[in-house]
């Protein structure tokens, strides 16, 4: 069993930049595919980011150019670099894990609780 935990949302203005991090714990392996989704009120939730286990990441358009994905292994922790950020990127953030690098939420075995992202 994996658990994983996100930290880093909160209140930002637009153009400003967060970095959540997702902290792994229990039976981690090193060929899951890592992903970060968000989910807004009254939408599905999106995949934003991916990361396999060969270190190809892979962007949806919506943040590409503006969201960096990446992992510290020996630390467990896969974080996500988010720049440029506009109200639109309002939504919980969750953290993912899974055997298949791919958007559909389905795949993903493993979720984090969620870090919110507001804009003031």
């Amino acid at each position: 069993h994996v658990q994983l935990v996100e930290s880093g949302g909160g209140s930002v203005q637009t153009g400003g930049s967060l970095i959540l991090s997702c902290a792994a714990s229990g039976r981690t392996y090193t060929n899951w595919c890592m992903g970060w989704f968000r989910q807004a009120p009254g939408k599905e939730r999106e995949g934003l980011a991916t990361l396999d286990s060969s270190g190809i990441t892979a962007y949806a358009d919506s943040v590409k150019g503006r969201f960096t994905i990446s992992k510290d292994n020996a630390k467990k922790t896969l974080y996500l670099q988010m720049n440029s950020l506009k109200p639109e990127d309002t939504a919980m953030y969750y953290c993912a894990a899974g055997t298949r690098c791919t958007w559909e939420p389905r795949w993903y075995n493993y979720w984090g609780q969620g870090t919110q992202v507001t804009f003031s």
